[in-house]
């Protein structure tokens, strides 16, 4: 039984990509220093919860880990109410897929994040989920 899921993203300072969720409306939850940057956190936006981790934090936790999983990046798809307003809040951050319907009833973009990770924002038409 799989009681939750959350993303964790890693990248060399978490600044940047924990900046890029607050754009969406994430807060932040848990902040973990680690040094004189953040190591950890945790945001949460309606439920939806995200975690961005520092690879010198990870590297501290397991090195070998840390060695494995460095620069592999992810990608996170999220619903939301308005694309239109999603694609807003994001505007600054690099688009690598433009504004397209999908044959899944989805309109959509996909941005890089700081971090190197990929976000693909999703509004479905009346009637169908994701």
């Amino acid at each position: 039984m799989i009681k939750k899921s959350t993303p964790v993203l890693c990248a060399e300072r978490i600044e940047p990509l924990v900046g890029f969720f607050e754009a969406l409306g994430f807060g932040r939850t848990v902040e973990v220093p680690h040094g004189e940057n953040l190591g950890f956190a945790i945001l949460d936006k309606d439920g939806v919860e995200v975690m961005a981790q520092s690879y010198a934090s990870i590297e501290e936790d397991d090195a070998k880990l840390a060695g494995a999983i460095r620069g592999a990046p992810s990608i996170l798809f999220i619903e939301v109410e308005s694309i239109d307003k999603a694609s807003a809040q994001v505007a600054s951050y690099e688009l690598v897929m433009p504004r397209r319907d999908t044959f899944y009833g989805a309109t959509e973009i996909t941005v890089k994040t700081p971090g190197g990770h990929f976000v693909t924002l999703a509004e479905f038409k009346e009637g169908v989920q994701a």
